[in-house]
């Protein structure tokens, strides 16, 4: 049996609820009691309190799209490989793209299953084979569970999107559409700008963005009350179209292009090569912005692992792509609670409540039994290379530096307790 007695933990219960600090009893991965009721429950069990007044307790995180393409025998990644790295990194739901090595477009390729309690919903093809030149079966991917549909990283033709949006199969599910145009990024992969040519790297207008956001925004108006989502905002030119609109389409931003610009990685770094590709530092700032203010609904990991092989080819012909879902928390309680002055209810609607939302899914809430919470110590510092919970992806950032900021323990996994005596 594994048990815990929390003392005075911050206590973050759900959307709409104030933080508050709760004694808390956890016992078998399971939040059991709550104030008085888990002094007594601590007091029965012989349980020492833990003194917990710095650590938080939330619910678990939500990813909105990541991509997982070899499931079974993946050399980067495996489905129980992902399955364990997001939970020991406090995800409870990740949803994965249907890109892999057989498209996710037919109804009997949506079969990947996990153990409950991590949940792991599935986008179909919005075409086969993400080529953009015929429509999946909607009706029957949605019918065999699909969250909603979604095509590869970049604008399917605008007839075959209407056209799919006229027939409406997808029965009110979302559809994500990645506003990126490869044609106008003239083969960049870094936005144009000052940081980007004294780095050396080939830039991408912003343009490859902005014109198929303004597609988008056009065909939603002619085609109202559809269920569309932006995956992937990258601008802050694309912000500004955003903003600009009434009503605003939900629309996703990457947790790197939060955290990273060109202005502020060294040339070695990791994460250079994305898709859509990295900005500048006033894109990051005017991400951040669109977050706080709305514009913005959900943070997503887009996780895309490449093995050490891949790895090691240049950086302009490898896939683009970054993985690890174990950065983002800390990155990001970095970045904006304390670099911006985020409340945690504010992060939390980011990288929880928001993404939950985006994909028509309930908020997630703590209720006594519950196994979906984590626990999180803003100030532990950590070194990831010695992380024996962490992806198998050779394209990971931060190389051997430390990070502040660890999930200690999750009922995800009920035997991680980093660091936390018994």
């Amino acid at each position: 049996m594994t048990a815990r007695f929390l003392q005075g933990v911050r206590f973050l219960e759900g959307p709409g609820h104030p933080l508050r600090h709760e004694d808390v009893l956890l016992e078998n991965g399971r939040l059991q009691a709550l104030g008085p009721a888990a002094v007594a429950g601590a007091e029965a069990l012989g349980l020492p309190p833990l003194p917990a007044h710095d650590w938080l307790l939330a619910p678990v995180l939500v990813d909105p799209h990541s991509l997982l393409e070899r499931p079974e025998d993946g050399t980067a990644e495996t489905l129980e490989s992902l399955v364990h790295s997001a939970s020991a990194a406090g995800y409870g739901t990740v949803a994965l793209l249907p890109r892999g090595r057989s498209w996710r477009d037919r109804p009997e390729r949506l079969q990947l299953r996990c153990p409950p309690p991590f949940q792991l919903p599935l986008w179909g093809g919005f075409s086969l084979g993400g080529s953009g030149l015929d429509l999946a079966p909607h009706a029957e991917l949605i019918a065999a569970g699909a969250i909603g549909l979604a095509d590869d990283d970049q604008l399917p033709p605008l007839p075959l999107v209407e056209r799919g949006l006229r027939l409406g199969e997808a029965a009110g599910r979302p559809l994500l559409l990645a506003p990126r145009d490869p044609a106008l990024a003239m083969e960049g992969f870094v936005r144009e700008g000052v940081e980007a040519l004294r780095a050396g790297w080939p830039p991408d207008p912003a343009i490859s963005e902005t014109l198929p956001l303004q597609s988008v925004l056009a065909l939603d108006q002619i085609l109202s009350g559809q269920e569309l989502r932006l995956c992937n905002l990258s601008t802050a030119a694309g912000v500004a179209l955003l903003r600009a609109r009434s009503g605003a389409l939900p629309a996703s931003v990457c947790w790197w292009h939060l955290v990273a610009d060109s202005g502020r990685l060294d040339p070695s770094d990791e994460g250079w090569r994305l898709t859509p590709s990295l900005g500048g530092p006033a894109d990051r700032r005017a991400l951040v912005a669109g977050l706080a203010d709305g514009v913005l609904s959900a943070v997503a990991v887009h996780h895309l692992p490449l093995d050490a092989e891949e790895r090691l080819l240049p950086i302009d012909q490898r896939r683009p792509g970054l993985a690890g879902h174990r950065y983002v928390l800390p990155a990001l309680w970095q970045e904006l609670v304390v670099g911006h002055g985020w409340t945690v209810e504010a992060l939390w609607d980011a990288l929880c409540w928001g993404p939950a939302r985006y994909l028509g899914l309930a908020e997630e809430s703590l209720a006594i039994g519950d196994q979906r919470w984590l626990l999180f110590d803003p100030v532990q510092v950590w070194q990831p290379a010695s992380d024996l919970h962490g992806s198998l992806a050779a394209n990971q950032p931060y190389g051997d530096r430390s990070l502040t900021g660890q999930v200690l323990a999750t009922g995800l996994l009920p035997e991680l307790w980093r660091g936390v005596a018994g």
